[in-house]
């Protein structure tokens, strides 16, 4: 039988800021660039597989924040998100190529088609659902095929290059791995005929398994396959009951009316069946917000995207992450509040229960933390490119 890996286990970059309690603002932190380089140093050292930089106007920029904390990291991987519409296929791809070289190719590339037509208008993209989704098809397809060194003329409904090429090349091959979430139909077509990694928020296991099937078969018909991974925040402290507390204490000062103006803002801004999905879990609600076992539903009462956390011990959080592994997961984009400090919580308490490797802060020796309470998934195979 093959041998078995662990996770592959990346950390957030908060380039829109952090905090310790939502809705608090006396304990907001600016995303300076010194606290950015802050989270990602420590992530880093503590032997994270790498780090997701979003994007979006409420975001400082994504390439360029990589691009600066390049040099302050050593083996992280540097998952930055881009936006079709927003830059072209042939200067994205260049970015990405120049970010690899850098940091001597530790780059990964996340697709992000954006839900919130407000605030795509305010980046100039006037887009439907549906034409967003047919523009990145398009920006996928042209920025794979600049990224293997073809010289590219394309004339599509969106996009269009004529003799494009892509002159210094990757150090990752054949390309860094895309990475790319979309629960609506035409998404799942995306991830199936372009991405490596199809990433989903952190929903009940029996619900991603169904999305997962169907994206993995959607592959399959074309000769693909795709790997899984689950975007979470994760509450974990060495007991059940205070890590219980840390959740509760993260929404202490969110009121009730918070809470529907923020949901009514969501149900009519928001075209995202992604976000649409999330928020049906909690329903806006206080009531009934552990949607499954250990798995929380309280962020997404007002913060968009990722709205649930893994809370527990170390134990019962290495046991839930093994239900998502069991369906396929192999990567895991995780997050806490503050940033800073619970990297290190998560490294220290849960990485032993996942068969991790990481360095000591104080020493730099890698030591192996070795728990038989987890099964990582199998081998993956790699997708097709």
């Amino acid at each position: 039988m093959s041998p078995r890996s662990p996770l592959d286990v990346l950390w957030f970059i908060p380039s829109a800021g952090d905090n310790r309690y939502l809705s608090h603002p006396e304990t907001n932190r600016a995303p300076t660039p010194a606290l950015l380089r802050e989270v990602a140093m420590a992530a880093d050292r503590l032997g994270y597989y790498g780090v997701l930089i979003p994007t979006g106007s409420h975001c400082v920029d994504a390439t360029i924040t990589a691009a600066s904390i390049a040099p302050f990291t050593e083996r992280l991987k540097l998952l930055v998100a881009a936006r079709p519409g927003l830059i072209a296929p042939a200067e994205s791809v260049r970015q990405a190529a120049a970010l690899d070289r850098l940091s001597g190719g530790r780059a990964l590339l996340n697709i992000v088609t954006g839900g919130s037509p407000p605030a795509l208008a305010g980046d100039g993209l006037f887009l439907d659902h549906t034409e967003r989704y047919e523009q990145t098809e398009e920006f996928l397809s042209i920025w794979r095929r600049l990224a293997l060194g073809e010289q590219v003329t394309h004339e599509g409904k969106h996009l269009s290059i004529k003799n494009g090429r892509l002159l210094y090349p990757f150090v990752a091959k054949p390309h860094p791995p895309i990475y790319f979430g979309g629960s609506s139909d035409i998404a799942r077509d995306i991830a199936a005929e372009h991405v490596d990694v199809y990433l989903a928020w952190g929903e009940p296991p029996a619900q991603l398994k169904a999305v997962f099937d169907d994206v993995r078969a959607r592959a399959a018909k074309r000769g693909r396959k795709i790997r899984f991974g689950v975007r979470l925040h994760i509450i974990v402290r060495e007991t059940e009951a205070q890590a219980w507390d840390a959740a509760h204490e993260i929404i202490k000062y969110v009121s009730d009316e918070a809470i529907a103006e923020f949901q009514a803002s969501m149900a009519k801004n928001s075209d995202s069946v992604g976000q649409a999905r999330m928020s049906a879990l909690h329903g806006g609600s206080r009531a009934n917000l552990q949607i499954s076992p250990n798995l929380w539903a309280g962020i997404g009462l007002v913060r968009t995207g990722a709205g649930t956390a893994l809370v527990g011990d170390p134990e019962t959080i290495a046991q839930r992450l093994q239900e998502y592994a069991d369906i396929g997961v192999d990567t895991v984009v995780a997050s806490g509040y503050p940033h800073l400090e619970e990297a290190y919580r998560v490294a220290e308490l849960l990485f032993p229960k996942l068969n991790l490797r990481h360095p000591t802060a104080e020493t730099g020796l890698e030591f192996d933390s070795v728990s038989p309470s987890f099964i990582p998934p199998p081998l993956r195979a790699t997708a097709a490119s």
